[in-house]
Parts: structure tokens; C-alpha cells; sequence
């Protein structure tokens, strides 16, 4: 089975998922169902199909989310140190093509806790490939949408 590295956060934000999904989201569709297996003629019954329908929905992300608790490597960046990029670092870049922009923080971590609002990329992402392994004060050549970004990584840390 492949393992998929996380921080402690994310496997705590998971196993939150994996909580809310079966104290919440299956007790819901499961009184749905019940609610309109009441109707009688499940035939023609649009609501029963509906929450079956759901059911299914939410039987999958629940094994997705078990699956990814299972394989999950945890990554905890207070461990680490140095100044290359790996999974968990923070790392400071500065657009060599845009000077007047200004510095972006981001956190290297695992796809499913990966979230620009929270400052947080994938490493998978074009970014985080591009940035794996590069030390502090290393340009790195980022391919995004809208073109090819020249960024100096001004700072990495961990913690």
C-alpha cells in the first residue's frame, strides 16, 4: 500500500472528517431513508432513491478518508530542520518577475490538507515540485496557469 506523507494537523483535521462522517452524515441519510421508506411505493418514491443515492456518496468518502488515515505517514515539521525544502517547511519566495509583489509564506504538506487560504501547498503541486529540494537562497522556475514564475526562496524553516 502507498503511504501519502501528512502532518499531525492534517491527520487531526482526517480523523475529524472520519468522525463528523459517522456521528453525522450517516445518521442523517440513514433517518432520510427511513423517512421515505414511510412514503410506501418505493417505486416511484424520488426521496428514497435520492437518499440511497447520497448513501452511496457517503459510503465512499468514508472509505476514502479511512483509506488515507490507513496509508498516511506522519510528517511532524517540528522535527526537522536545515535549510532545504522537504515535506513540512516553510518557505518564504519573492517573485523575481514582479519585485513590487510581495513575499508569499507557505507551508509544503500533503494533498488533502493542502489550502492556498491557509497557507498551505501541496507537494505535489507545479509550486511544491518545483520547490522540493531547493535550499534557501536558490531560484527556483515555477510553471502555474498563467505562465513561468521565477522565485527565490528566501527563507525556509520548520515548526
Amino acid at each position: 500500500m502507498a503511504r501519502f506523507p501528512i502532518t499531525p494537523k492534517g491527520l487531526l483535521k482526517l480523523q475529524a472528517e472520519l468522525k463528523r462522517i459517522r456521528s453525522v452524515e450517516r445518521p442523517a441519510i440513514v433517518r432520510a431513508i427511513e423517512e421515505a421508506l414511510a412514503h410506501g411505493d418505493l417505486s416511484e418514491n424520488a426521496e428514497y432513491h435520492a437518499a440511497k443515492d447520497r448513501q452511496g456518496q457517503i459510503e465512499g468518502q468514508l472509505r476514502y478518508v479511512e483509506g488515507r488515515i490507513a496509508s498516511a505517514e506522519v510528517i511532524d515539521p517540528a522535527t526537522l530542520s536545515g535549510d532545504r525544502v522537504v515535506f513540512g517547511a516553510t518557505v518564504v519566495l519573492v517573485d523575481l518577475d514582479n519585485e513590487a509583489a510581495p513575499p508569499v509564506r507557505y507551508q509544503i504538506v500533503g494533498e488533502s490538507e493542502a489550502s492556498i487560504e491557509e497557507g498551505t501547498i501541496s507537494f505535489s503541486s507545479p509550486v511544491g515540485r518545483a520547490l522540493i529540494g531547493k535550499n534557501e537562497g536558490d531560484e527556483a522556475l515555477v510553471v502555474t496557469p498563467g505562465g513561468r514564475r521565477r522565485m527565490l526562496i528566501d527563507e525556509v524553516s520548520f515548526g
